[in-house]
């Protein structure tokens, strides 16, 4: 009895992880209302694109994004969100303008998965995208690294 218990507690676990993902970075509904989130901060927006059935995007958001979406320090610099390339998932863009998670991934040129990119509160791209999940060893840095260059970008410190 106990080990049926324990499997039962395992599959419903598992099934709950996509649920854990979109628990630290919510899918974006307006990018002008994240944008405003982001400026009470002085921070960039950091949007994470996503595909559908993308497992190198839920090792994205779930090894990297969500970790730091708890972090305090990251809370006051960086206002997460996910876009998913292939959705018609209706939003807002940083003008206030009906879009979709496509239409604004592909007006951005963002066609691969995983894709972080950073934004200013106008809607500019903040430095060059990641793209894909590089090296686990060395990806937390370079995220790292975008983050404080956009962070310092929109803060006015140059972050080039």
């Amino acid at each position: 009895m106990k080990q049926l218990l324990a499997w039962m507690v395992g599959i419903v676990a598992w099934g709950l992880q996509p649920a854990w993902a979109a628990e630290g970075v919510p899918w974006s509904k307006s990018l002008q209302q994240d944008a405003a989130a982001a400026r009470a901060i002085d921070a960039p927006v950091l949007v994470a694109f996503v595909g559908e059935h993308c497992g190198y995007c839920e090792r994205v958001l779930n090894e990297f994004l969500i970790p730091m979406s708890r972090n305090p320090e990251y809370q006051s610099k960086v206002v997460m969100r996910r876009i998913q390339t292939s959705s018609n998932r209706s939003l807002k863009d940083f003008d206030g303008n009906k879009s979709t998670h496509g239409r604004f991934a592909a007006g951005n040129d963002i066609y691969l998965v995983p894709t972080v990119a950073l934004f200013d509160s106008q809607g500019n791209m903040l430095g060059k995208p990641l793209v894909g999940l590089m090296t686990v060893d060395y990806y937390g840095m370079f995220l790292d690294d975008n983050i404080d260059k956009a962070v310092a970008r929109v803060r006015g410190n140059g972050g080039r």
